[in-house]
């Protein structure tokens, strides 16, 4: 059965950080079928305006807390100042280690001043930490018969899987291309950030990304780091991915594996890529 929804507003007591990110965005903090997710819209829609929507999956550090998934891209990884941020472009830098060369941020400023960030809908529900395959058909099939519906029904967002798209960071990012595998018509886009599989999984991958998308051109982006010790892993698929024709975006980026780099680049290098797709 679904659960209690709440829209959720930021309270006074809470950091001055979470409460500016949180501005011009509405959160919802609701349960479908026994698990918790958080979804997050822009506030002001217009009639009939049918948003894309992108499910951001977490990594493991928050998958033995329900609470703590749901709302770790938002409370830990940046989402709300990174929409902030995009939204009010020109990109600032906010941290001293140099996740931005000079290069790259005047790169984005540009694309930024050309064509606006429009947003879409989010949507970060707790991710367990699967221990079997079975466990991730059973979260597969969770994603596709109740989340996705659940969010549908909730909200102003398309329902064609063009508009519809899957992202995951570290151990979201294995978990994602798992549900790749499981889901091939349900999603039109996949972003892995930082992803953390083994370089020997990379051509099994993509074969199996191939065969059940059949032919067909969808975006993939493939984000890692100069100090990510996953880098290899995202090499080792971006290589599997070009030998099946796969239109893979890849994009190293200065920094370690860590949250800081998400909330200063790794999260609006994310965003920026899902808000481009369709333009």
């Amino acid at each position: 059965m679904a659960g209690a929804l709440v829209v959720r507003q930021a309270r006074a007591d809470e950091s001055p950080e979470l409460a500016e990110d949180l501005r011009n965005l509405r959160l919802i903090d609701g349960t479908e079928a026994g698990r918790r997710f958080v979804l997050i819209t822009p506030k002001y829609l217009s009639p009939g305006q049918n948003l894309p929507v992108a499910v951001l999956l977490h990594g493991l550090g928050e998958t033995a807390d329900e609470r703590l998934g749901a709302y770790a891209w938002v409370e830990k990884y940046g989402l709300g100042s990174a929409w902030q941020r995009l939204k009010r472009a020109p990109i600032q830098r906010t941290s001293t280690r140099g996740e931005w060369t000079d290069e790259r941020l005047a790169e984005v400023n540009v694309e930024l001043g050309a064509r606006p960030f429009r947003g879409m809908a989010l949507v970060c529900p707790f991710m367990p930490n699967p221990k079997s395959p079975a466990d991730l058909d059973a979260y597969a099939t969770w994603v596709d018969k109740s989340l996705l519906p659940r969010v549908r029904s909730e909200t102003q967002v398309a329902s064609t899987p063009a508009q519809t798209y899957l992202c995951g960071v570290s151990l979201g990012g294995y978990v994602s291309l798992e549900m790749l595998t499981r889901l091939p018509n349900v999603f039109g886009a996949w972003a892995g950030v930082q992803t953390a599989v083994g370089t020997f999984a990379a051509p099994g991958y993509a074969e199996k990304i191939a065969t059940g998308w059949k032919g067909t051109t969808r975006p993939m982006l493939l984000l890692t780091s100069t100090q990510d010790h996953w880098k290899a892993s995202s090499e080792a698929l971006a290589a599997s991915f070009k030998a099946k024709n796969l239109a893979a975006t890849s994009r190293v980026i200065p920094g370690p594996h860590d949250q800081p780099w998400l909330r200063e680049a790794g999260t609006i290098e994310t965003l920026l890529w899902l808000d481009r797709i369709g333009r």
